[in-house]
């Protein structure tokens, strides 16, 4: 008879050694005397069974043991993790939609330079939500340019036609850009021009195409271009010296650029000391122009040898 000295529970089975309710190592019973060894005692021919594993396996018993109760407190710290994540991730993310939404939170409020344009509508929205602003041609009598006189029979540096109603106009090669500008008479200043264009090949063109304006009538010696990518929907100024073009507004990014085929309409609102430059109805960038050709007239300028379709070339005093 051995007995289990930790819950006192005892076991017939001498071949047992440890304690099925406790796992103790089993001690024989102090009140079992040894037992009496018979001389003419067969001896055991069959030993325990060996597990695949190496242990000996102990003899079924008629009971099974009852599982241990497990412990509830993971369940707690689960639920005290899960609301601390939920409170610390919620802050965080609170966070990050602030500074998104106020991104002076995140930028240098560094000034503007004074002798860089000021940009009036500079939203980079991929959905823009600002309304057209009301042009003067919706309820005023302008002068339209005939843009079929423009065509040239031969040119060295650019190509024209004059199809569909459309002027079409390209430079000879990528890497330059040609510009036409009107005669003297039309003069772009305290008035409203503006131009309809298409990128009808949706060509890559790094220069840009647009409208001309202040410009002499003697092209590339003293203007402002107001140029446009589809491609890339972005737009940039530049002016022109002999033989020199400078950058006025590097490029930057516009949701109002209508991409691909599309037409788009380029405006330039002259004013006192400066012209507004507007993108499909949107004003975009505002440029001084104190410095600006005098009478100065308007003009269509394409680079890289993108064929660029012109039309309802048009001006408003």
């Amino acid at each position: 008879m051995k007995i289990c000295p930790t819950c006192r529970r005892t076991y017939s089975d001498d071949g047992l050694n440890f304690c099925l309710e406790d796992g103790t190592v089993l001690t024989l019973a102090p009140s079992e005397a040894p037992p009496t060894v018979m001389m003419n005692q067969p001896r055991p021919t069959d030993p325990a069974p060996i597990s695949a594993a190496g242990g000996i396996n102990a003899p079924a018993q008629p009971y099974s043991m009852k599982p241990k109760k497990s412990s509830k407190t993971w369940l707690w710290v689960v639920a005290i993790l899960g609301l601390l994540l939920l409170v610390c991730g919620g802050g965080i993310a609170a966070m990050v939609g602030y500074v998104y939404t106020h991104p002076e939170l995140a930028a240098n409020n560094s000034k503007v330079p004074s002798n860089r344009p000021v940009v009036i509508n500079g939203n980079n929205s991929s959905t823009p939500s600002a309304s057209p602003s009301p042009s003067p041609f919706d309820s005023a009598s302008f002068d339209t340019l005939d843009l079929s006189e423009w065509v040239r029979d031969t040119s060295a540096w650019g190509n024209t036609e004059f199809t569909n109603g459309e002027f079409i106009m390209s430079s000879k090669q990528k890497g330059y850009y040609y510009v036409l500008v009107a005669p003297e008479g039309y003069t772009t200043d305290g008035a409203v021009t503006h131009v309809t264009l298409s990128n009808i090949d949706n060509a890559n063109s790094s220069m840009g195409y647009g409208l001309v304006f202040h410009s002499n009538p003697d092209p590339l010696v003293d203007d402002f271009a107001f140029l446009i990518n589809t491609k890339t929907r972005k737009y940039r100024v530049v002016t022109h010296k002999p033989g020199k073009e400078s950058t006025v507004v590097a490029w930057t990014t516009s949701p109002f650029i209508k991409d691909g085929t599309q037409e788009n309409i380029l405006e330039a609102r002259d004013q006192a000391d400066k012209t507004d430059l507007y993108i499909n109805g949107q004003l975009i960038t505002s440029v001084k122009n104190a410095a600006a050709y005098k009478n100065g007239v308007p003009g269509l300028y394409s680079g890289d040898a993108a064929r660029i379709a012109f039309k309802n070339l048009e001006i408003k005093k």
